[in-house]
């Protein structure tokens, strides 16, 4: 039996969602410096505070949840989800009552 590399059940989706303080220029630098690092981990804007990023592999989203853990900021509420392309494509997205389509994932280059 031979599985389907791009099943729509192997294919997560990685969230981070996170409310961090930002009342002192050191609180700022620090939230500005968590999301530089999931912007360079590939992650992509969602919501203001709800970054997500698409990976081709269950393994391959723990690697990236491992990184936003090692780049925590000391101060705040951070939240990770991995879920799979099916669980992702049934979520129903508006921008005020009219409904949008969904962010297409980016292509990327898989080295092996």
């Amino acid at each position: 039996m031979s599985t389907n590399r791009y099943s729509a059940y192997r294919i997560m989706w990685v969230f981070v969602f996170f409310d961090l303080p930002t009342e002192t220029k050191k609180e700022r630098k620090a939230a500005g410096l968590f999301r530089k690092k999931l912007i360079d981990d590939g992650f992509a804007m969602f919501q203001f505070s709800i970054y997500l990023r698409h990976c081709p592999s269950r393994e391959n989203a723990k690697v990236h949840a491992k990184r936003v853990k090692f780049s925590l900021p000391k101060h705040g509420k951070i939240c990770i989800l991995e879920i799979t392309d099916k669980q992702f494509g049934n979520m129903e997205l508006f921008h005020g009552i009219r409904e949008v389509d969904l962010p297409q994932p980016t292509q990327q280059l898989q080295l092996f």
